[in-house]
């Protein structure tokens, strides 16, 4: 199973679990209860509840490179274009936009 923190602006918002089913989004409670709390994605909406899917979320899934990027992505770390989660974990520590994604043992 591989983990990655997500965060949004500087807060930790949650964690993106890969297991042998498919994906697990939840929110930390602490990021539920602050003021400042906005949702990732408007398909991922604040909740207590964990979001389950087969395939990687949409929302995450856009945020991985395409074209000439993913073609020097894959070659850099030497990841399979099919490794979503891998490329996800890799590629997105610094997003245009609110939020970035770190695999759990590099988590700020």
């Amino acid at each position: 199973m591989r983990v990655a923190t997500i965060q949004m602006h500087d807060l930790v918002a949650g964690t993106l679990s890969e297991t042998e089913d498919g994906y697990i989004f939840r929110y930390h409670p602490q990021y539920l209860s602050a003021p400042e709390a906005q949702p990732v994605s408007l398909s991922l909406p604040l909740q207590r509840e964990e979001f389950h899917d087969k395939r990687l979320f949409p929302f995450f899934d856009g945020l991985i490179p395409e074209g000439w990027l993913l073609d020097i992505a894959e070659k850099t770390w030497k990841i399979n274009s099919r490794d979503r989660m891998g490329l996800l974990m890799a590629c997105c520590r610094d997003c245009i936009g609110a939020v970035s994604v770190f695999a759990e043992e590099d988590s700020p």
